[in-house]
């Protein structure tokens, strides 16, 4: 049976009042210049949250959530669902939503248990609560899927931006530690054969002059301790394989969980660069980070609240990352042309 909380009936209640008291602004990338996605991660409901307000003043198309959008780490569905609402009601989410257009997938917090994987027993209803947060509609494909993977195409003909948001928990396999290091898995899966399927025919057929991969989790990173894509090794190279065979025109990952920000760079079997930006820090940072090895790293790291900004310039062909801080301060930046 589904669960549906009165908390979440609320939550419903709230946006069906805001979507027909007001009259948002509808911004279509072949009306402007320019393109802005916002897009961060690791946002604990129960905090203050000071990022909101300098988001909204970017004027951003779209936001993308990258993963615990909630802290939760419960497989008490109705205890999840309290924590949803109260997100969804805070009062700056609720202003950015009346003009900014939400997206969204989910790392472990809000999967519901810490570093979690496939075996977590809950993960269906956890799916269903993540999507009603989103707002995602009842016919939507996400709603059977197995796995909270989607893809989104903004804007029309030579100004179209695809955005791949993938589920790195619904089919993760296990990992193990030892002293306090993930064991490589070199068998296990992280998106499972469904999901890799669907993603090698979206890049394939994918006609964006920008293509963007959000993964809640590192990929490139190599070195660090903690979840990434290089503990599970064959599935890294998997993922840089169809990137590389596929070619899909300017892609760039996005990513989150740690907590920092930081821009990595390494280059593909063709020589191409990629990119990835990690932006990860809306109510709480690793204030502690004293350094870590990443050989392919640029720039600083970030270890301060955060979240990231695309600004995409069709006239200048030029795609602007930029991490910002409190009252909307550039910390990071960074250019790439296409």
């Amino acid at each position: 049976m589904k669960f549906i909380s009165f908390g979440l009936l609320s939550m419903f209640l709230v946006s069906f009042l805001i979507a027909c008291c007001s009259s948002p602004s509808t911004k279509t990338s072949e009306e402007k210049e320019v393109f802005t996605l916002a897009f961060g991660s690791c946002n604990r409901q129960q905090l203050d949250q000071p990022l909101w307000e300098p988001i909204i003043d970017d004027n951003p198309d779209v936001w993308a959530w990258l993963g615990d959008n909630i802290y939760a780490d419960t497989p008490d569905m109705q205890e999840m669902a309290a924590d949803y609402t109260m997100q969804f009601n805070q009062p700056d989410y609720q202003n950015l939503r009346k003009s900014t257009q939400v997206v969204g997938i989910w790392d472990d917090h809000d999967y519901g248990i810490n570093d979690g994987g496939k075996f977590f027993s809950q993960k269906d209803s956890s799916q269903q609560l993540l999507l009603d947060f989103l707002e995602v509609p009842a016919s939507s494909p996400r709603r059977t899927r197995k796995g909270t993977y989607t893809a989104h195409t903004f804007g029309v003909e030579e100004q179209q931006v695809k955005l791949f948001l993938l589920d790195t928990r619904y089919h993760r396999d296990t990992l193990t530690k030892e002293n306090g290091h993930y064991i490589p898995n070199r068998e296990g899966t992280i998106l499972g054969e469904a999901q890799w399927k669907w993603l090698e025919k979206e890049l394939e057929n994918s006609e964006a002059a920008i293509n963007l991969i959000a993964s809640s989790i590192q990929v490139i990173p190599e070195e660090h301790r903690f979840e990434k894509w290089a503990n599970f090794p064959q599935e890294r190279k998997k993922l840089l394989d169809l990137i590389h065979n596929n070619a899909p025109k300017n892609t760039v990952l996005l990513s989150g969980d740690r907590h920092i920000s930081e821009i990595s760079r390494m280059s593909l079997a063709n020589g191409d660069p990629l990119y990835e930006i990690t932006s990860s820090g809306l109510t709480h940072a690793y204030t502690a980070y004293s350094g870590e090895p990443n050989q392919y790293r640029i720039g600083k790291v970030i270890h301060q609240l955060h979240y990231g900004l695309l600004h995409i310039n069709w006239q200048d062909q030029l795609m602007n990352f930029q991490i910002k801080g409190a009252g909307g301060v550039p910390l990071l930046e960074q250019e790439i042309a296409f």
